[in-house]
């Protein structure tokens, strides 16, 4: 039996060559199906985590800040009379999204007008 160039030699060559291949292998079995992730998409995934979670905490928040206000109904009648693509601005115009200390978040609009259209 004829082998390839590549598997002549000596062991040590052979040695070394079998484990690059069964490297570049345990990296594309690590990374394709064993769960393996690079450190940007480690970041990039929690950051998504964090800003979901910030969202799902404050969302609740605008929703009561909205119904407290004086004109709660006639406001809740404006914004579903606005498209659906202009809630969220429509939400952080009233202001029910603009948390002590920071700007408006958008995202919180966004889920508290979603929230909103969805009472009666």
């Amino acid at each position: 039996m004829n082998l390839p160039p590549m598997l002549k030699g000596e062991s040590v060559t052979r040695l070394i060559q079998g484990a690059a291949a069964g490297a570049v292998i345990a990296m594309i079995v690590g990374f394709s199906w064993g769960g393996w992730t690079l450190q940007s998409k480690a970041q990039k995934l929690a950051d998504q985590k964090a800003s979901d979670a910030v969202v799902a905490a404050l969302t609740p928040i605008c929703v009561d800040k909205f119904k407290q206000a004086s004109d709660a109904k006639t406001s809740l009648a404006a914004l579903k009379a606005v498209d659906s693509w202009q809630r969220d601005s429509f939400v952080t115009k009233g202001g029910w999204a603009t948390f002590p200390g920071n700007e408006p978040n958008r995202d919180v609009a966004d889920a508290c007008a979603k929230v909103l259209d969805d009472m009666k």
